[in-house]
């Protein structure tokens, strides 16, 4: 079903294209040095682009990925920065799930962007990984609060 998802995802809705422009965007970022957590955020994010159905945005804080305390700090900043951006990426998206919503065929890929909004309006620290992943960090989770 999965792999279903993923041909839908790409073949009317051409989400290789989304994927590819954000790969270039990200790519960018990266080479200016100054957005390169941004970039790199954004890279991962055309990662989940490729395989939605099949890949999930966590934070690395999910994952316990220890960071450069350096990193991390310049990460906020630049997060500060690109806060408006985010804002308006994230309204264009919210403006293409609502359209999606009126096709019938379209609704697996709203709930796609739907996965996506936070790291549009975020990108700094997210990687993307597997579904199966995702369902464990949850399960870990729910273990720990019982």
């Amino acid at each position: 079903m999965r792999t279903l998802g993923n041909i839908i995802w790409h073949i009317p809705f051409l989400g290789f294209m989304s994927a590819f422009f954000t790969f270039i965007i990200g790519g960018i970022l990266v080479l200016t040095v100054v957005g390169s957590p941004i970039g790199l955020g954004l890279i991962q994010l055309s990662r989940f682009l490729l395989t939605p159905f099949s890949m999930s945005m966590v934070s690395k804080s999910d994952l316990n990925i220890k960071q450069n305390l350096l990193w991390r700090t310049f990460g906020i900043f630049v997060r500060i920065i690109y806060f408006p951006f985010g804002l308006i990426l994230a309204i264009v998206t919210l403006c293409q799930i609502v359209g999606l919503f009126f096709s019938i065929v379209g609704i697996p890929v709203a709930i796609v962007l739907a996965k996506s909004l936070e790291t549009y309006f975020n990108p700094v620290d997210k990687i993307c990984v597997q579904v199966e992943v995702v369902e464990e960090i949850g399960r870990r989770k729910a273990r720990s609060k019982v």
